[in-house]
């Protein structure tokens, strides 16, 4: 895989870590802020979507097994564009928050909530999972197939640098609002391995946001591993027969972890996860 503009984020992360950070204005402690797109979210399309609390994401599953709270502000079919701004380019998002409850309420985008909160919580722990709605723009936006993969292979460069871009804005929003405790993205795992382009897609995906994460000091949980060594040894690569996504007819399943797929992803996670002492 190219570079894809990867010179051009280190010097904007270079910035962002030589900036001196806004200091957390409040004494209230929240050990960790969950944020991404419907992974996070924990959704089901089978539930009812009236009530946040019948959805359960990785990140609750994660400070369950941590003992510590969890603030999940992820939001279905989020993009990257719309996740920095209200007027981003967004898959679902907007949608669902003018019809449906998030986990918490807040009217902004979801980065200038998390600004806000690291800004009056003292937050040892933030968590993302942020670009599969952007390759999913991508493929939207293709003729369907045959012609699809060849439209996405294509289209797949400029998409990367402007996820690459987006992220240096949100680590360095993040940053700059104080957070100095561990950044955590978790790549994205795939419906079926056996699928040699998906596979390639995401694996892009997942390489430009281990590149920008480490840019900015934090660590990368591998959802894709962690998926692919289950799938592999129980079902030949096959991630819905392997059951760690919702299964909607003996036959198909949706794209979302089951909650067998959300404690794996969880696990991965716990992985990495070395939380840092409260700060005095």
């Amino acid at each position: 895989m190219k570079r894809l503009g990867i010179i051009s984020l280190v010097a904007g992360l270079a910035l962002l870590l030589t900036t001196t950070p806004v200091r957390a204005n409040g004494e209230d402690e929240a050990d960790y802020l969950a944020t991404g797109d419907s992974v996070a979210f924990g959704f089901n399309p089978l539930l009812d979507r009236r009530d946040a609390d019948n959805f359960v994401g990785y990140p609750e599953a994660l400070a369950e097994m941590l003992g510590i709270d969890v603030v999940n502000s992820a939001c279905p079919g989020e993009a990257s564009g719309g996740f920095i701004s209200l007027t981003g380019v967004d898959q679902a998002c907007r949608p669902y928050r003018a019809q449906f409850p998030l986990h918490v309420r807040y009217a902004t985008s979801q980065l200038d909530f998390a600004v806000s909160f690291l800004r009056s919580h003292q937050t040892r722990l933030v968590t993302i999972d942020m670009g599969a709605v952007d390759l999913f723009l991508l493929r939207d936006s293709c003729p369907p197939p045959p012609d699809q993969a060849g439209c996405v292979l294509q289209g797949l460069p400029a998409m990367l640098a402007t996820l690459g871009h987006n992220l240096g804005v949100i680590y360095a929003a993040m940053r700059g609002a104080g957070f100095r405790g561990q950044l955590v993205a978790l790549t994205y795992y795939v419906d079926d391995y056996r699928e040699p382009i998906r596979v390639a897609a995401f694996q892009a995906v997942n390489a430009v946001v281990a590149q920008v994460t480490a840019l900015a000091g934090g660590q990368v949980a591998d959802g894709f591993g962690a998926f692919k060594a289950i799938a592999d040894a129980e079902a030949g690569g096959d991630t819905c027969a392997a059951g760690l996504i919702n299964r909607l007819t003996p036959t198909s399943c949706d794209i979302h972890p089951s909650p067998r797929g959300r404690n794996v992803l969880a696990r991965a996670l716990k992985a990495v996860v070395n939380l840092p002492d409260h700060e005095t």
